[in-house]
């Protein structure tokens, strides 16, 4: 059985929509799974009944504080001891739980991501990464990895090349992709490309035969799948993409989804860059952000998950269905033994 670590108090809208959430991902979870949910027990129970569902369906660990948006996080994490996200974590790193996810506060999860599950040895930067959906005629629609996100925005070029270690073991594990795809966002595919940590980073992502790297990808292609199946950014770039993004799902959502309209409008900036099946309603629904839930904390010694602050119940339930994954990968396990294996041979002497 894995247990799934769910923050009940985290989010704008908690402890509703992440107990409506939880409810629902019952439906889509394996029975040997067993969601946890962590805050204000009487509370959690109140939302329960009201939908119907018995409390045998859920571990609940009853905590006294939240910490809240506003909170100074690493401050919070310390001093609310007894807060939803302190608590999950100290149960992560005890082994109570097999992962832990929340849509509340970023920073307290990246401090309790770096401080209490810590960094895997031979990270040299944790990593934020998301999947996205990506359109082609010979794969249809399948999700790639793009990061980073939103954590390293000024990243060093060795930095970035392992973050290309990180994706394709990713890929491979939770997304069963046989030898994914590595590529480097950048404003031109030719070698020599770019600003000067573009073309360092490039070298670097070149000369490591632990990936199979492809080269650079431009903006343009990200979505066909063309190019990649890991995409490598710093996070201000890749930030500025993810929230481009979310920005055209929100356009042909509020337009009707993929009407005509929207579709003259888009065609001449990624009309003869993405194939006709890039218009089906199918790519917009994985477009959308609550589909996929959150985003994954990787290069740390546990399988961590964030979600947005105004998480709805779907994205809610996303969440939990990608955490469940993400535990049945084994991800860290394996990133570790990479990296165990690249040290051994960097150890061994020259002969």
């Amino acid at each position: 059985m894995i247990k799934i670590g769910i923050d009940a108090m985290g989010g704008d809208f908690a402890p509703e929509v992440a107990i409506e959430g939880a409810i629902m991902s019952l439906k889509h979870i394996d029975k040997d799974s067993r969601i946890v949910l962590y805050g204000d027990k009487e509370r959690i129970i109140e939302l329960l009944k009201k939908h119907n569902c018995p409390e045998e369906h859920f571990d609940i660990v009853a905590t006294t504080e939240v910490i809240e948006m506003g909170d100074h996080p690493a401050k919070a994490f310390v001093a609310k001891r007894d807060s939803s996200i302190t608590v999950g974590f100290r149960d992560l790193a005890e082994g109570k739980i097999d992962g832990f996810a929340s849509a509340g506060s970023t920073g307290a999860m990246m401090v309790g991501s770096m401080q209490v599950i810590k960094p895997i040895e031979g990270v040299i930067r944790p990593v934020l990464a998301t999947l996205i959906p990506t359109v082609s005629a010979e794969h249809g629609i399948r999700r790639a990895v793009l990061m980073d996100v939103g954590l390293n925005v000024d990243a060093k070029p060795e930095v970035l090349a392992q973050y290309g270690l990180l994706g394709s073991i990713y890929a491979k594990s939770a997304l069963q992709m046989e030898n994914p795809r590595v590529a480097l966002l950048n404003i031109g595919e030719e070698e020599g490309k770019g600003n000067a940590q573009a073309k360092a980073t490039y070298d670097l992502m070149k000369a490591d035969g632990r990936y199979n790297f492809v080269g650079n990808v431009e903006a343009s292609y990200i979505f066909t799948g063309k190019i990649g199946d890991v995409v490598v950014a710093d996070a201000f770039v890749g930030n500025s993409l993810l929230k481009m993004a979310e920005a055209l799902y929100r356009i042909n959502h509020r337009l009707g989804g993929g009407i005509p309209s929207l579709r003259r409008m888009l065609r001449p900036v990624l009309g003869r860059l993405v194939p006709k099946l890039y218009w089906q309603q199918d790519f917009w629904d994985a477009m959308n952000a609550e589909s996929v839930g959150g985003l994954q904390v990787m290069g740390v010694n546990a399988p961590v998950m964030i979600g947005h602050g105004s998480s709805s119940a779907r994205a809610i339930c996303s969440m939990i269905r990608s955490m469940e994954r993400d535990i049945k990968s084994n991800f860290p396990a394996k990133l570790r033994e990479a990296l165990q294996t690249s040290k051994s041979e960097a150890d061994k002497p020259n002969e």
